[in-house]
């Protein structure tokens, strides 16, 4: 499994994932679940629908690591 998920990427996907888990919470409800989806792909650096269309928005030295 190779690095496809790049840094400003990375950083929006934490954003955007803690900002759906804090709405889920203020609003109770179960769909700040999915604020997990978007925190997940961010901390493993790999996306699984990036993976099947083939896009990577990391940079050719962070795939090798």
């Amino acid at each position: 499994m190779s690095c496809n998920v790049g840094t400003v990427d990375r950083t929006l996907r934490i954003v955007l994932g803690l900002a759906i888990i804090a709405a889920g919470v203020y609003f109770q409800s179960w769909w700040g679940a999915v604020g997990i989806i978007p925190l997940f792909t961010a901390v493993v650096r790999w996306c699984p629908l990036y993976s099947i269309i083939g896009l990577s928005t990391c940079s050719t030295e962070q795939q090798r690591t």
